[in-house]
């Protein structure tokens, strides 16, 4: 099985437009990682890379590597807008850095953020995943496509200078327009689905977290009740900066605290949140009919930023690094 994830790693879909198959590419990446990668599979992960993940040769910082990267926020004013560029590299490794850090290596330079900060890790398993997404690069460096690298250099330099606080009350904002919270009135069979689909989900948060959120046919929502809006925003405030960095991401991906909470949780899957959170738009396509390949296009970026997400939420919050679980072992 591990050998087949590797290889899927390593190779694109053939048969269909590029933008197609890097995004079914890139999907199918993040959520067999996801689905099939526990602690212990990062190890054998580790180790089946080879010389990619080993560590290198002594770097010197003066050889540090900065890199443009796509942006993650609009407001990121810094950031290079480039989105593909050459392949200049042949090896990719990780190495121990100052205070328990990881960094990445690419042949014998080390990679910088956009903002210019060394490119570090606060563990290891973060750092592989990292690794990997450049050691999969073809001939050709496509940004857009390493969202692990770039959640990574979001979280490094804060380029909105935001504080823990801020970027709690930026999720908590889609709680007020929480997708699955929003009802139609008509046609029923629409009424039917969305009550059948997303009414078990709103039910499971609201029994588990103990509050109350309700769903609405107006305009305006359901009126999210404060004592709601403070077991959430405590709930948010559990988290470390870097994996609260990824769970906004996965909440502006689906718009939606609810779903990104059962998703973190692991109530359901990628493919199950990326279709609820869709769900109206897949009803009008099974009426209407699909535009090919731009439906599927959408659905597969979707699913691979939605993945990359939830996958940085749970190694960012990893404390023990591989080797020390290989050592239990």
């Amino acid at each position: 099985m591990y050998l087949g994830i590797l290889s899927n790693l390593r190779s694109v879909k053939h048969g269909r437009s590029r933008s197609c198959r890097d995004a079914m590419h890139c999907s199918e990446m993040c959520v067999e990682i996801q689905s099939y990668f526990s602690k212990w599979n990062l190890v054998r992960l580790h180790s089946r890379v080879g010389h990619a993940l080993s560590p290198p040769i002594a770097c010197p910082r003066s050889l540090a590597l900065k890199l443009p990267l796509p942006l993650l926020s609009v407001n990121s004013k810094y950031y290079s807008i480039i989105t593909e560029r050459k392949k200049f590299y042949e090896d990719v490794s990780i190495s121990h850095g100052e205070g328990g850090m990881f960094e990445i290596n690419l042949d014998q330079r080390k990679l910088k953020t956009p903002g210019g900060k060394l490119f570090t890790a606060p563990n290891e398993a973060l750092a592989i995943a990292v690794a990997n997404e450049w050691d999969t690069q073809k001939d050709t460096l496509k940004f857009y496509s390493m969202h692990m690298t770039t959640l990574c250099n979001t979280a490094l330099d804060n380029p909105t200078f935001r504080s823990k606080d801020q970027i709690i009350t930026a999720a908590l904002k889609y709680l007020e327009t929480d997708t699955i919270c929003y009802r139609v009135e008509e046609p029923p069979s629409l009424v039917e689905l969305q009550n059948n689909e997303w009414d078990p989900v709103l039910n499971w948060i609201e029994d588990g977290y103990n509050v109350v959120i309700g769903s609405s046919t107006n305009i305006l929502g359901p009126e999210i009740p404060q004592a709601t809006m403070n077991t959430f925003r405590q709930h948010l405030g559990s988290y470390n900066f870097w994996s609260l960095t990824g769970l906004e991401y996965v909440i502006t991906q689906l718009k939606s605290v609810v779903l990104a909470f059962a998703l973190i949780d692991k109530h359901i899957t990628v493919e199950q949140a990326v279709l609820l959170s869709r769900l109206e738009e897949e009803f009008q396509i099974g009426h209407w009919g699909n535009v090919e390949w731009a439906h599927d296009v959408d659905l597969y970026e979707l699913r691979a930023r939605t993945a990359a997400g939830a996958l940085f939420v749970h190694f960012s919050s990893e404390s023990s690094t591989v080797k020390r679980r290989l050592m239990q072992d």
